[in-house]
């Protein structure tokens, strides 16, 4: 069976409307306007595909799921390290049948994360990881981060968020301004030494961002 047979934008396509599950239609000077296609219904597929069930779901019923539900659907391992990935980086509300246009820019940025990360790679370096993502979605991202170094692969992130830095083994400090003022190693050690460096803009503000955790 190929794997083409289950996308609305190959073989799967109602020949009708092409896989959109819509029908639009030309009124000239107006705007197109747009209906259910009466063959499909707007479920996309053609009835062969959607005769084909897994677990007593098709197509269309198991691309409405969101990822936490979906992952208690799923048994096979390749699925669910991928969905358990969406997971970690707060994307478990998203339904897996979801367009790339109706996600933020923040959940764009989740998602090539979660895709990135469920590969068996040794290496990642990461360039801002956290750009786009609300503090809880950090905070997850940051628990993933620890998960991978857990499991013996090396994470390389290059980032100004105080909450990663905080949290790292091992930081480079580079400075001690930015653009034509930095470019030297102003530190490299534990984020627990790094406060203690005067010479180190990112020292200062890291320890005023850890003063009142520690007062706490």
């Amino acid at each position: 069976m190929n794997a083409s047979l289950f996308s609305a934008n190959s073989e799967g396509a109602c020949p009708a409307c092409n896989g959109l599950g819509l029908i639009y239609t030309d009124l000239a000077f107006m705007a197109d306007v747009a209906s259910v296609c009466e063959v499909c219904e707007g479920r996309r597929y053609t009835d062969e595909v959607l005769g084909y069930r897994l677990r007593g779901r098709n197509i269309v019923e198991v691309l409405a799921m969101s990822v936490e539900e979906a992952r208690g659907f799923f048994t096979e391992r390749p699925v669910r390290i991928m969905l358990d990935r969406l997971a970690d980086v707060g994307l478990d509300y998203i339904s897996l049948g979801q367009e790339l246009d109706t996600l933020s820019g923040g959940e764009r940025q989740r998602l090539k994360l979660a895709i990135e990360m469920s590969g068996a790679t040794d290496v990642y370096v990461l360039d801002e990881p956290t750009t786009g993502l609300h503090m809880q979605d950090v905070d997850n991202l940051i628990g993933l981060l620890d998960r991978l170094v857990e499991a013996g692969r090396t994470v390389i992130i290059i980032e100004h968020n105080l909450d990663v830095i905080a949290r790292a083994d091992w930081v480079i400090d580079l400075g001690p301004g930015g653009g034509h003022d930095g470019g030297r190693v102003i530190f490299e050690g534990p984020p627990a030494e790094l406060v203690r460096v005067d010479g180190s803009l990112t020292g200062q503000y890291l320890r005023r961002r850890l003063e009142p955790i520690a007062a706490g």
